[in-house]
Parts: structure tokens; C-alpha cells; sequence
């Protein structure tokens, strides 16, 4: 993340805080995003300078101009007059942590060897949150080399329950004795 992607994302985070529609706007950032990852062309069509400014504009609004909050629009179209829009992303997880930093949420990654189960992930949720006394955004993913348990990282906090970490204490452990 970027000095610009700080300011810009926070001032248009303060623009929203004072329009009350955080939660609005942050859902729209989401939805932009995902639509600049499925369309990466269109993020480059954006970007070209062979076309003139105007259009680029143009097409923003035909893209979001009634689907997204007028800031929001306005935001993206500021980002594109200044030749910023590879920034957005950056301006997103700016929008996002001060988000989060205001309503009492921590981000939350687990990571097991099979999918976890809606009911799993609730639960699990649910003692991070009694732990934590925060509200929980939790993000699961799956990663067959972990072999067994779980690895959640919250807050820049890793807990590692993992049958994968424990044999290789064991194996370093070992190492160590017979040398």
C-alpha cells in the first residue's frame, strides 16, 4: 500500500464517515474490486493513455454511475483523471482498516486441510469473538500441506494448531538431540 492509497482511501473514508454511508460505500468498494480482478482488461482500458480522458470518464460512469454511491463514482473518476487507478486497491484496504478500526472488527484468516463447514466456521467465529471481544470478519482457506487442525492469524497474531507445524517441532527437536 501506497502514501497516496492512505490519503486518498482515508479521505474518501472521511467523506463517507460524514455522509453516514460507510457500509454502503465499503460494500460498493468490494464489488469494484471484484469487478477490476474478472475484468482486468477493463482496469487497463482505463488506464490507456491513447484514449482520451474524456472517455476513460465516459465509461466509468456508464459502469458505475447508477449502480454505485455518487461519491464512490466520483472517486473512481478522480482516481482515472489522475492516472491512479492501479491505486485503487490499496485505497480499499485503507477504507477497509479504518472501517474496521471504527466499528470494533478484526480481520480473521483460518487456514485447514479440508473445507471447514458453515457450521464449523460459525463456531469458530464465535470463540474468536468471545476472545477478542471484537466482531469477527473471517476468511477461510484451504491448504492440504497443513495436514491436520487449524492456523488462524488475526490481528498479526498467528495461533497454529497444525499437525504439519507439530511434526516439524518434532523432526527440528530430533535433529537437534542426535546432533
Amino acid at each position: 500500500m501506497t502514501e497516496r492509497s492512505v490519503i486518498y482511501g482515508g479521505s474518501l473514508y472521511d467523506l463517507a464517515v460524514e455522509e453516514g454511508r460507510t457500509g454502503q460505500i465499503l460494500e460498493e468498494l468490494t464489488e469494484v474490486m471484484r469487478l477490476f480482478r474478472e475484468n482486468p482488461d477493463y482496469l487497463t482500458l482505463l488506464l490507456e493513455p491513447s484514449i482520451k480522458k474524456e472517455k476513460r470518464l465516459e465509461l466509468i460512469e456508464e459502469a458505475f454511475g447508477s449502480s454505485c454511491d455518487r461519491y464512490l463514482v466520483n472517486f473512481l473518476k478522480l482516481l482515472c483523471e489522475r492516472g491512479l487507478l492501479r491505486e485503487f486497491e490499496g485505497c480499499r484496504e485503507t477504507f477497509i482498516k479504518r472501517y474496521n478500526r471504527d466499528n470494533n472488527i478484526s480481520e480473521a484468516v483460518v487456514t485447514s486441510a479440508i473445507a471447514l463447514s458453515d457450521e464449523q466456521l460459525k463456531a469458530l467465529r464465535e470463540k474468536l469473538e468471545k476472545n477478542t471481544g471484537r466482531k469477527i470478519d473471517l476468511t477461510s482457506r484451504v491448504d492440504a500441506s497443513v495436514i491436520a487442525g487449524l492456523k488462524v492469524e488475526i490481528d498479526g497474531k498467528q495461533y497454529d494448531g497444525t499437525v504439519s507445524t507439530r511434526l516439524e517441532s518434532i523432526h527440528r527437536k530430533l535433529s537437534e538431540t542426535i546432533i
